[in-house]
């Protein structure tokens, strides 16, 4: 079928869609929710047999859904209603919660029913229940309302609140009263909760060293205690803050009111923060239970594992350089094989755009952060005492993958996204020695194949061409077991001695025909010419994404209708006045 995604953004939880229906042979393209003339337009380029609002913040026009069947996805169960529903559900302490595909209508979110699904709440950010729950749900309820569809026999079940067996009804948006903390009152979990339901948008706004702020990126702390609302510690860009029972970790504000970045909760409160002790990150403990930290590494018998949880999956300059110190100290240990498992959210998803953006000189910045993630994915590719795995259980983008590659086996879950460009941002070259890692993967004819496409990729499609050695489980807790079992089977192979020589060997071999730093040097001239050269693409590009600037428009690579030539399958072009589907 044809199917136009109508989407506010193109998403992770729209860009999984994507990857799941187009690997299912549906002809798909996007338009973004700018105004009701445009979205029209779409419709009558496309003609879809099927419109789908995977996140869209405002109604599908009259004009569409009356004459077209537009599916949309509410992170609600059945019967709930309301622009809030995660927010909600989160701040409510609901030990259950769900996603309903509904056809749109005039209200919102009271069209009839096409599929559900429910899952457990975990005490977890927004964002984090959004990318795993949310998204799980959503595509299993979401494949079988399109199967549902394309049977066309199916009629879909309208419900409301009060009917046996449904639980949902109207939530009012969520004030800011409601999710104000009281430091003298609340108890651990109930902060969480309240940072947690606003994480991602719009934050919890709070007084912290006579500043207003919004509050972001909250971690139970197991140890330290003080007085209720006291600033105890910093750690790794956080700052410790104690509740009535114990405290939190607070990793990132940003200034209120007005269009201030998220950043490091210590950059943002600059010398109050500074004058804070620090608690050391121990990041070359072994096994430690310690609570909350950005890197963590564990042993089990002759595995290393190295966690780096970075928040949204950026890697600032000073991230990439306390990680190369922590996957020094692993590869320093008596162990055969090191993981680089990442975060729970993201693997990586390279520069970190938003620290970028802050510093005084962005150009300067830029050019400090990728060369510190080149420092540490040439560290990586030397090391040739262990086998290394990249366990790529969470989605990674842009220079992630690329860091990634660098690893001797990479294993990839089922269900994740990878976005292995880097032209969505001001068609920025790259680095993380992608000019060397690539190749050997996907072969000098398949480079421009990866570099090229602005669209995600799906796991499956990962290893069919190589970009990865093997596909996991969807869940991950069976993901991460399998992880653990694969690398445990490699450090007590009998052959591990053979693979290291051999690897050491081609090491030699590929370093003697071209030099790491060769690849290294080329790269960082074209990004020097991104940064620091004529065309401002990159730093407008950055600008607008950091600032979360509307679109004036769907890029071409996301709306296939638009683009020069398209015909609808039977049809005529592209510019033809095609009449909406009914």
């Amino acid at each position: 079928m044809r199917i136009l995604f109508l989407v506010h953004s193109f998403n992770s939880l729209a860009q999984r869609l994507y990857v799941e229906l187009a690997e299912q042979g549906h002809e798909l393209s996007v338009e973004l929710d700018i105004n009701d003339a445009t979205t029209e337009t779409a419709v009558a380029l496309f003609r879809p047999h099927l419109v789908l609002a995977p996140f869209l913040k405002r109604a599908i026009p009259e004009s569409i859904w009356r004459r077209q069947v537009c599916l949309v996805v509410h992170p609600g169960i059945r019967g709930d209603r309301g622009p809030a529903a995660l927010d909600r559900a989160i701040l409510d302490g609901e030990a259950e919660w769900g996603v309903t595909v509904l056809q749109a209508e005039r209200e919102m979110d009271a069209g009839p029913v096409w599929a559900w699904r429910e899952f457990p709440m975990r005490l977890a950010p927004k964002s984090s229940l959004y990318r795993f729950e949310v998204t799980e749900a959503a595509v299993a309820a979401v494949l079988e309302a399109v199967g549902k569809f394309a049977a066309g026999d199916f009629r879909p079940e309208r419900v409301s609140s009060g009917q046996p067996g449904i639980r949902g009804h109207w939530r009012d948006p969520v004030r800011p009263a409601e999710r104000r903390v009281d430091w003298a009152r609340d108890d651990t979990a109930t902060v969480l909760r309240k940072i947690h339901s606003a994480d991602g948008s719009p934050g919890v706004l709070d007084e912290l060293a006579g500043r207003s702020v919004r509050l972001y990126d909250a971690h139970e702390e197991l140890a330290l205690r003080g007085p209720p609302g006291a600033l105890l510690a910093r750690r790794d860009g956080a700052v410790c803050r104690a509740t009535v029972d114990g405290a939190v970790w607070l990793g990132r504000l940003r200034p209120a009111p007005g269009p201030g970045l998220k950043l490091p909760a210590t950059e943002v409160l600059g010398e109050v923060a500074a004058a804070l002790p620090e608690t050391a990150p121990d990041c070359e403990a072994v096994n430690s239970s310690a609570g909350w930290r950005e890197i963590r590494y564990e042993e089990r018998g002759l595995v290393g594992l190295l966690h780096f949880d970075f928040h949204n999956g950026a890697m600032s300059t000073a991230q990439c350089e306390r990680l190369l110190a922590a996957w020094r100290h692993a590869c320093s240990r008596p162990v055969k094989v090191v993981v680089l498992a990442g975060g729970r959210d993201f693997w990586s998803n390279g520069l970190h755009l938003g620290v970028i953006e802050a510093a005084a000189s962005p150009a300067d910045e830029s050019w400090r952060n990728i060369n510190a993630m080149d420092d540490l994915a040439e560290a990586i590719v030397r090391n040739e005492r262990q086998l290394t795995v990249a366990a790529l259980g969470a989605n990674a983008g842009a220079g992630g993958v690329f860091l990634a590659l660098a690893a001797d086996r990479v294993i990839a879950r089922d269900g994740i996204v990878l976005n292995p460009h880097y032209k969505n941002m001001g068609n920025l070259y790259g680095s993380e020695l992608w000019t060397y890692l690539l190749p050997g993967r996907v072969g000098a004819e398949g480079v421009e194949q990866v570099m090229a496409r602005r669209l995600p990729l799906g796991a499956p499609e990962a290893a069919r061409i190589g970009l990865v050695d093997q596909l996991g489980p969807a869940d991950r807790a069976e993901f991460d077991r399998l992880v653990l079992r694969e690398a445990a089977a490699l450090a007590e192979d009998p052959a591990l001695p053979r693979w290291l020589a051999a690897k050491a060997g081609r090491r030699a071999a590929d370093e003697a025909d071209k030099p790491l730093v060769a690849y290294r040097r080329e790269e960082l001239e074209r990004m020097r010419l991104n940064f620091y050269g004529f065309d401002p693409s990159y730093h407008v590009a950055r600008h607008r994404f950091v600032h979360r600037k509307p679109h004036a428009w769907t890029p071409l690579y996301l709306a296939a209708h638009r683009r020069l030539g398209w015909r609808v399958p039977g049809g005529g072009a592209s510019d033809s006045a095609a009449p909406a589907a009914g």
